[in-house]
């Protein structure tokens, strides 16, 4: 079986703690105003694709910047730049910010995580949005990064969200789940979902995909085989989650998701990371190594609580109740 309770363990204990010509540059179109930081900053970003949960761990992570005194266009420069998911652009972009005067790093996902990492031994980098930094080969261990790199884990709680499709979905003996193979994060999230789905007595049946094209098909390969279909945080599918959406719709599939961007589209619901509080938990760890501290020093951190999220229309369009006990906790959209 896949060894999770030291990684488990280790992240539940850190729950206590409070290019030019390459992807897409942005700069901030809000007014300068006056800061108590006189200090100027400069921060790269690094992000490997677009989509709603990686975009609002970046947006959480700069409002909270903003909120501490640390302003673009005052005393601080930002140059976010996007790899589209092209792995050639993501290396392009770490060797740029490899080779400039940056005094932090916040790499958004775990491809640009490694990317980042290997460009650079000198430059702090914040993590985010990375599921197991110490398999990724980030850090030394969750406690002691142990180089230049710290951060924030979006590890989510799996056993929760199958106890959720459980609830939702009780004759689900069946589940496909939906990766892409090539990415750590998702080989660790399904070998975690594979114990849960077994000590719940449910099959687990994989549909793995290389490129976001393949997402349509590999959605089109469960029908007729699966009861309902889980979602993990994998950035490839996540992007491309409409499809899975507008498949399993179709086909009146229930779809457990990893995080709430895919219930945000028509899934039908989540336990899952706030990742906008994840980035202004990202930038409080900032502040801390503008202030002197090393990421060597800063263990990695968690997201303290998760969302249970429904959506309202799909529950109509499945025909599901909520039960009670699950409708006094859960937010519906």
């Amino acid at each position: 079986k896949f060894n999770t309770r030291s990684l488990i363990g280790k992240l539940l204990l850190h729950s206590e703690f409070g290019l030019t010509g390459c992807g897409t540059t942005q700069t901030s179109s809000n007014n300068a105003t006056n800061t108590s930081n006189s200090e100027k900053v400069s921060v790269g970003i690094i992000q490997i694709v677009e989509h709603e949960a990686l975009d609002s761990a970046r947006n959480g992570f700069l409002e909270r910047l903003k909120e501490e005194g640390y302003e673009e266009g005052e005393n601080l420069t930002v140059d976010y730049q996007n790899a589209q998911n092209d792995q050639s652009i993501l290396q392009s972009i770490s060797q740029k910010f490899s080779s400039s005067k940056l005094d932090l790093v916040l790499a958004i996902a775990t491809p640009a995580a490694q990317a980042m990492a290997s460009a650079t031994q000198d430059i702090p980098i914040l993590i985010t949005a990375v599921t197991d930094p110490v398999t990724a080969r980030l850090v030394d261990s969750m406690e002691k990064p142990g180089a230049n790199v710290s951060g924030t884990t979006d590890m989510n709680p799996i056993k929760d969200q199958f106890d959720l499709l459980v609830k939702l979905v009780p004759t689900a003996k069946k589940v496909g789940v939906i990766y892409n193979a090539g990415e750590i994060n998702s080989e660790v999230q399904v070998g975690i979902a594979k114990e849960v789905a077994e000590d719940l007595g449910i099959e687990l049946i994989e549909a793995t995909v290389t490129t976001s094209a393949d997402v349509l098909q590999a959605s089109q390969s469960l029908v007729n085989k699966v009861d309902a279909i889980y979602v993990p945080t994998d950035n490839m599918v996540v992007s491309a989650a409409q499809s899975v959406i507008q498949v399993a719709n179709e086909n009146k599939i229930p779809v457990i998701s990893g995080e709430s961007s895919v219930v945000d589209k028509g899934g039908l619901a989540t336990i899952g990371i706030n990742y906008h509080n994840l980035g202004r938990q990202t930038a409080d760890m900032a502040i801390r190594v503008f202030n002197g501290e090393k990421p060597a020093d800063m263990p990695i951190e968690s997201l303290k609580d998760f969302d249970t999220i429904i959506n309202k229309e799909t529950l109509k369009l499945l025909g599901i109740e909520v039960p009670k006990d699950l409708a006094d906790i859960a937010i519906l959209k």
